[in-house]
C-alpha cells in the first residue's frame, strides 16, 4: 500500500485517508475515488487529496477485520460487522473471560498496523458485554501478514468465554463463643450473591465447633448428599488459617481428600485454602470473603464456576494484580455499536417487605392502607403491571401473608425476602437475584408506598431509559429535586447485589459514573406515605 498526497490527475481509485468537504456533500475516509469524484474535485479546486492506493496482495481493512474475527471459534462470542477496520468482540453467556496472553503478543507483533485488545485474562462477564476488539489501524494490511495473524488465532486460543455452571454448594462455617451469629448469618447472604450470576444455590449450611474432627464429620456428609448439580464446598472458618495443618487444612485430609494449597498472593484474600475430597472443591474462604467485597476468594470461585480445576501452580501465580483495590473489573462499552443496542426488557421491582416501624407498634400496616377502595400494595403492584415493564416481582418480608393476601389474582411475581429485618438492601438483592430481573436490560425499582405514581409517569422512565440504550440510570424527579422511582441499568447489578444493611441503591447511583438521567413526574415523585398522619393526609383509609 502506498499512502500519502495524490494529485487528482492520478487518484483514480486511490481511497482516501481523510474525508474530503464539498459544496453539495462530502466524501469520507475511506471511500474509493472514480471518475466522477475526480470531476467534482476538480470543479471546486481540489487539486491533492490524501489517500492510499491498494497494491497487489494488499487486503482492505474491513475485509482485514472480518477475516480476523473468523479465525477465531466462535463458541459463547458475538463478532459485529467490520466497519471502519474494526470488529467487536461479545460474550454470548455469563461467564469467565480467559485470555492466553502469549498468543495475544504474538499477533500484535506481526505488524503494527494488526491488533487485537483484549479484557484482561480471568475476567467475570455477563451475556452481552464487549470482552476484545480487533482493529486495523492502516486502511490496508498485507495479505501475508494477515494471513500469519490469521493461523495465531487457529493454532492457539487467544481468547474465550467459558460459561458459568451452577453448583449444588454446602457451606460449612465453624464456631467459636468469639464470634457472632450475625457474622455467619451474614456470610450466608453474601456467599449466596456471589453464586447467582452462576446459577448455583446454597443448598446447605452446618456450623460446628472449630475442631478437626466436627469439621471433617461435616465435610463427609456435604460429599456423601445427593445433590441435583455438581458439589462445591466452602469452609468458613472462625479462625484465620495460618498452617498448612491448621484446623481446616487438616480436616479436609481427614474427610479423604487433598489438599491443593494453602495461601495466595492475593490481598485481601491470603489466608485461602484449596483441596478436593474426590472430584469435589472444597474452598476454606479467607475471612475477607465475608464482605462482599471483591477479594481473592472470588478469583478461586469463579474459575471453579467456570469449569475450571485451579492448581497450586495456577494460584502462586496470582500475585501480579493480586494488591486489590476498588477497581471496576467489568467492561465499559464505549462503542458506537454498543449505542445502537435496544434496551427493551425493563423488569418492575416493587419492594413491599419493610416494617413500617413509623405506623407504630401494633399499628395498622401502611401498604394496606386503601386508596380509592383498593389496598395500597395491590394499587402500587397494579400501577406497575399497567406500564411497559416486561414482568412485574413483588418483594415481600414483614407481614408477608397478609401482603401476599391483597396481591391475589395479580400477575406479578412475588418473592419473599426472609432477612427483610436487616434493611433495605436484602430486598433489593432478593429482587435482583430474579431469573427475571437478571436477564433484563433494566430494573425498575418501585417503593409500594407511593400513591401518587401513575403507570404513565412509569413508561415516562422506561421510554427515557431505552432512549440511552440502557446505558443510563434513570431518575424520577419533582421539580428538580430527586426522587423514586429508579431504573438502574444493568451493568450496576453486581454493586447492588454487594450493598448491606438498611441503605438503598442512592450511593451507587451518585458514585458510579454511569450517566444519571432525570425525568419530572411532578409531586408524585416524593409522595410516599411512612405514618398515619401522612395515609391520611394522601386521602387513605387506615387498613389491617
Amino acid at each position: 500500500m502506498k499512502f500519502g498526497s495524490f494529485s487528482i490527475d492520478d487518484a483514480d481509485g486511490v481511497v482516501l485517508g481523510h474525508a474530503v468537504k464539498l459544496a453539495d456533500g462530502s466524501l469520507p475516509k475511506g471511500h474509493r475515488i472514480d471518475a466522477a469524484d475526480i470531476d467534482r474535485l476538480r470543479s471546486e479546486g481540489i487539486e491533492h487529496v490524501i489517500a492510499a492506493r491498494i497494491e497487489p496482495g494488499d487486503v482492505g481493512e474491513d475485509d482485514a477485520a472480518g477475516r480476523l474475527a473468523r479465525a477465531v471459534t466462535p463458541d459463547h462470542l458475538r463478532f459485529s460487522e467490520a466497519s471502519t477496520g474494526r470488529v467487536n468482540v461479545y460474550s454470548t453467556v455469563d461467564g469467565l473471560f480467559v485470555a492466553t496472553r502469549s498468543a495475544v503478543d504474538r499477533l500484535n507483533r506481526i505488524d503494527p498496523g494488526i491488533t487485537l485488545a483484549c479484557l484482561n485474562d480471568h475476567v467475570p462477564v455477563r451475556n452481552g458485554d464487549m470482552v476484545a476488539t480487533f482493529k486495523i489501524i492502516p486502511l490496508a494490511v498485507s495479505g501475508a501478514k494477515l494471513d500469519a495473524a490469521c493461523e495465531v488465532l487457529r493454532a492457539t486460543s487467544a481468547f474465550e468465554v467459558k460459561p458459568f455452571a451452577g453448583r449444588s454448594v454446602s457451606l460449612i462455617a465453624t464456631e467459636l463463643p468469639s464470634l457472632k451469629p450475625a457474622v455467619m448469618d451474614k456470610t450466608a447472604r453474601v456467599l449466596s450473591r456471589r453464586l447467582i450470576a452462576s446459577g448455583s444455590h446454597l443448598v446447605r449450611e452446618a456450623r460446628v465447633a472449630h475442631r478437626v474432627e466436627p469439621v471433617a464429620e461435616a465435610l463427609r456428609d456435604a460429599s456423601g448428599s445427593p445433590d441435583k448439580a455438581p458439589k462445591l464446598i466452602i469452609l468458613f472458618g472462625a479462625s484465620a488459617v495460618i498452617d498448612d495443618e491448621d484446623v481446616i487444612p487438616e480436616a479436609i485430609r481427614q474427610a479423604g481428600g487433598e489438599v491443593v494449597q494453602v495461601g495466595m498472593p492475593v490481598d485481601p484474600g491470603n489466608l485461602l485454602v484449596l483441596g478436593r475430597i474426590g472430584d469435589i472443591p472444597v474452598i476454606g474462604a479467607p475471612g475477607c470473603a465475608r464482605s462482599p467485597k471483591e477479594n481473592g476468594f472470588d478469583w478461586v470461585l469463579d474459575r471453579i464456576l467456570a469449569g475450571e480445576e485451579p492448581s497450586a501452580l495456577d494460584i502462586s501465580g496470582m500475585g501480579v494484580g493480586g494488591l486489590l483495590m476498588e477497581i471496576q473489573a467489568r467492561p465499559s462499552l464505549r462503542e458506537q455499536e454498543a449505542q445502537l443496542v435496544p434496551a427493551d426488557n425493563v423488569v418492575a421491582i416493587v419492594l413491599a417487605a419493610g416494617k413500617a416501624s413509623r405506623m407504630g407498634e401494633g399499628g395498622p400496616h401502611k401498604l394496606l392502607a386503601e386508596f380509592d377502595g383498593v389496598p395500597l400494595v395491590r394499587r402500587s403492584v397494579r400501577t406497575a403491571i399497567g406500564s411497559r415493564a416486561s414482568s412485574v416481582i413483588v418483594v415481600t418480608g414483614h407481614r408477608k401473608n397478609d401482603i401476599e393476601a391483597v396481591l391475589s389474582g395479580l400477575n406479578a411475581m412475588i418473592v419473599h425476602n426472609p432477612d427483610y429485618a436487616s434493611g433495605m438492601a436484602s430486598s433489593l438483592a432478593t429482587g435482583f437475584s430474579v431469573e427475571q430481573a437478571r436477564d433484563a436490560d433494566g430494573a425498575l425499582v418501585i417503593l409500594a408506598d407511593m400513591p401518587g405514581v401513575s403507570s404513565s409517569d412509569l413508561d415516562k422512565l422506561i421510554l427515557a431509559f431505552r432512549r440511552s440504550h440502557g446505558h443510563s440510570i434513570i431518575r424520577a424527579v419533582s421539580h428538580g429535586k430527586r426522587g423514586n422511582p429508579v431504573i438502574i441499568p444493568k451493568s450496576l447489578y453486581d454493586e447492588v447485589l454487594r450493598l448491606e444493611g438498611d441503605v438503598g441503591a442512592r450511593h451507587i447511583l451518585e458514585t458510579s459514573g454511569v450517566p444519571v438521567a432525570d425525568i419530572e413526574i411532578g409531586d408524585a415523585a416524593h409522595l410516599d406515605v411512612d405514618t398515619p398522619e401522612a395515609v391520611i393526609a394522601a386521602g387513605g383509609v387506615l387498613k389491617g
